[in-house]
């Protein structure tokens, strides 16, 4: 795609009165290998490639995308775009792109595109036979691991013109085990803004025999009595529930719509001292940092509270527009399907100074969730139920018997000022955040932290 023909593209959005057009190429290719049953159950591998025209009146977004790079049908989908709003082509400035240089701070070693399958076969092998060696009640090991690699351009109505490529490694094993009836699966997704190096410094082993341990504690934990209770929450993938009932709620997409229980919040304590949540697209190579965001604007670290005090919202254009903040350069998007929105990056609770047995010693009774699973939110009102893959009994301010069954139910803008203490031992974990702009990685993270008082739900 020459810089003539995308001139010309944008110079008609403007000729059709748009206040702003972009495109957004994207050319990206992808490989996944499953192992199930012991041997290789898929290994696939795609390309995708694709341009995403956007034109904004105000703060109305128009967004269509093809796959054809021909000046013609671009031209084409613009004049479509624009007369669905009835607007009558007047003359408009010349756009002169002025390329950009992108400082990449997330250094890749190893292309995938390199690396041989049978490369790829001995590491799934290795998690099968790590998982399989820790018990015979172990009754299935599902591993997988997948790469892409993903170079686009975004160009844009004020001379924007910038390139980017981001490579992205995940590898995932979920181990099941079995005993008199009962089976529990748990598991462990680890993922980097890497190429394959990511996989040759992993410690496959410990990652496959982390999962069958935990399966199997589970496996024979008793049944918890839910009610209201002190919880201690454990590190790293703990950070899903700030992510999910809190994160949500501060992105500009859910400000602007009136559908978060933060809005007018700004410079307001929202939360106790002890409590600092930041979202940063900057930390070297993690799963949900960038160089640039999905609008071609630089990434940086955003703090959302500090100490208590909510400070900003996460923006995108059309969300700093609207809502009145600066852009935080967290624009992102699934693909080139999708116009670009405020989401999230890598967002996690700062580090405390509290101790794990500090939490534990004045929960008295209650429950430690150690590991977060899965759940389900709602944005509007952050109500939140979620499940916990590892919980244990706390009697009398120490850990007791491993329990099951547990959820934490309750609602993020509620539960955040009963985080009375925030621990040091601060860790990420990976994952995938869908919302209006398609799915997209994601890190979330937290220290152990104590919440006085939550809603447990049991059998």
């Amino acid at each position: 795609m020459n810089e003539s023909t995308i001139s010309k593209v944008l110079e008609a959005a403007l000729e059709y009165q748009a206040d702003f057009a972009e495109l957004y190429f994207e050319e990206s290719r992808s490989t996944s290998m499953v192992l199930k049953d012991q041997k290789i159950e898929s290994a696939t591998a795609g390309t995708d490639y694709g341009i995403g025209i956007r034109l904004i009146y105000g703060t109305e977004v128009l967004y269509g995308y093809t796959s054809s790079d021909n000046e013609k049908d671009l031209l084409r989908l613009t004049a479509d775009l624009a007369k669905t709003r009835k607007c009558i082509k007047q003359q408009a400035p010349t756009v002169i792109l002025k390329p950009q240089t992108v400082n990449n701070i997330h250094p890749i070693s190893f292309s995938p595109a390199d690396v041989l399958s049978d490369a790829k076969v001995t590491i799934l092998q290795k998690a099968d036979k790590a998982a399989r060696a820790v018990s015979q009640k172990v009754r299935q090991v599902a591993a997988s691991m997948m790469d892409s690699d993903k170079k686009i351009i975004i160009a844009n109505s004020e001379g924007l013109f910038v390139q980017d490529r981001r490579i992205r490694s995940r590898f995932t094993v979920a181990v099941t085990a079995e005993s008199q009836g009962e089976i529990f699966t748990a598991s462990e997704t680890p993922g980097a803004l890497k190429g394959f190096e990511f996989f040759e410094a992993l410690d496959i082993p410990y990652h496959a025999e982390k999962a069958a341990e935990r399966a199997l504690l589970m496996l024979n934990a008793g049944y918890i009595t839910g009610g209201q209770m002190p919880v201690v929450m454990g590190n790293a993938f703990g950070g899903v529930i700030f992510h999910e009932a809190c994160g949500h709620p501060l992105e500009t997409e859910s400000i602007r719509r009136n559908a978060s229980p933060f809005i007018g919040k700004l410079n307001q304590s929202i939360a106790q001292p002890c409590l600092t949540a930041i979202d940063d697209g900057t930390i070297a190579n993690a799963w949900g940092s960038l160089n640039i965001d999905d609008e071609g604007m630089k990434t940086q670290k955003t703090t959302l509270i500090e100490n208590g005090i909510l400070k900003n919202y996460l923006a995108d254009r059309v969300g700093s527009i609207e809502v009145g903040v600066p852009r935080t350069g967290s624009a992102r998007r699934q693909n080139y399907q999708y116009a670009p929105v405020a989401r999230m990056r890598n967002t996690y609770i700062a580090a405390g100074e509290s101790s794990l047995e500090d939490m534990l010693s004045s929960a008295d009774n209650g429950i430690y969730a150690k590991v977060m699973g899965g759940g389900s939110v709602n944005p509007a009102t952050g109500e939140f139920n979620f499940s916990v893959q590892e919980a244990y009994e706390i009697t009398n301010g120490k850990i007791g018997r491993p329990v099951r069954g547990a959820t934490l139910i309750g609602k993020g803008h509620e539960v955040l000022p009963q985080i009375s203490m925030v621990g040091s031992d601060l860790e990420l974990a990976a994952g995938i955040c869908g919302a209006s702009s398609g799915s997209v990685p994601t890190t979330v993270g937290q220290p152990s932290l104590k919440v006085d008082n939550i809603l447990v739900g049991g059998r």
